[in-house]
């Protein structure tokens, strides 16, 4: 393992593991620009994540936080925040298996069931203005679902692909459709759940010790059908037996199914503004699964 050299000035990953862990650093290995591992001198590894602004390194820090308070599924520990910095121990990774996804489903279930104030509520200590990836998520509250969605998850991203090209205004409209007619398409009241927020495979860590931990929130109160389609959007391992598990603990109501597209809206114009025009076809297609209704 090696330790990189910076440039002048520059902060690096083993100082920070270093002050956060409360350890001597023996060895970092670079990941990313943005990530590294760090070894500490009791033996342990722990990872060095830099986010792009402190403000979403708050966020990520106050979600996680917050998830570990529900009791599971569980997330990496986390040492502490830095400005921009964060250290959290680094998760062995396993195979994915059948009794690991449905405990994840069953889990997961607790976590929703764990509630926040409000749908839009920040995590204690997060901010507002919150992130979900690289793109800017506001963190206000409301207490209707179907206006909150679409007020604050939908439209917002909606119109920043308008005004970038990446959708034109006829497109806009099927997703203004949507959101119109959201009072009818989101099933049965829900009270707020406790989000994961970016629950996509690739923050999904099956460990090397029969459970799973989840990573890079962008946690806030919401409705507990947004996790699951995102669970499905990019493809999560197994994800029969996590609903399968997830259904034992806490049924979903009656029509789940054909809600998925109204819940991958968000995610899907989310990925359109921060990578273009594919993810906006994408984003099309689930509106017009939800008309369809």
């Amino acid at each position: 393992m090696t330790v990189s050299s910076p440039a002048s000035g520059e902060e690096v990953p083993g100082a920070v593991a270093s002050r956060l862990t409360g350890r001597a650093v023996t060895g970092v290995r670079p990941l990313s620009g943005a990530l590294a591992e760090a070894v500490l001198d009791d033996g342990r590894t722990v990872v060095v994540k830099r986010a792009e602004d402190p403000e979403a390194a708050r966020a990520e820090a106050a979600g996680l936080r917050w998830l570990a308070e529900a009791g599971a599924p569980p997330v990496p520990c986390l040492h502490g925040r830095e400005g921009a910095w964060l250290v959290l121990d680094r998760v062995t990774e396993g195979r994915p298996g059948r009794e690991t996804a449905l405990r994840f489903g069953r889990e997961l279930a607790g976590l929703h069931a764990a509630g926040a104030p409000a749908f839009g509520a920040p995590p204690p200590g997060g901010p507002v203005e919150a992130f979900i990836g690289l793109a800017p998520m506001r963190n206000v509250t409301g207490d209707d679902w179907p206006v909150w969605y679409a007020e604050h998850r939908v439209l917002p991203y909606l119109r920043r692909a308008v005004d970038a090209g990446t959708l034109d205004a006829g497109e806009a409209d099927v997703v203004e459709r949507v959101c119109a007619r959201l009072p009818d398409l989101a099933g049965p009241a829900e009270p707020p759940a406790r989000l994961h927020g970016d629950l996509w495979n690739g923050n999904v860590l099956w460990g090397a010790d029969g459970r799973v931990r989840v990573i890079d929130p962008a946690a806030h109160g919401g409705h507990r059908e947004t996790d699951l389609a995102m669970l499905a959007l990019f493809g999560c391992p197994l994800l029969d037996a996590v609903l399968e598990g997830y259904q034992e603990a806490a049924p979903l109501a009656e029509g789940w199914r054909a809600r998925v597209g109204v819940h991958q809206l968000f995610p899907l114009l989310v990925h359109a503004v921060l990578f273009g025009r594919g993810y906006a076809g994408q984003a099309l297609a689930a509106a017009r699964s939800a008309l369809s209704l």
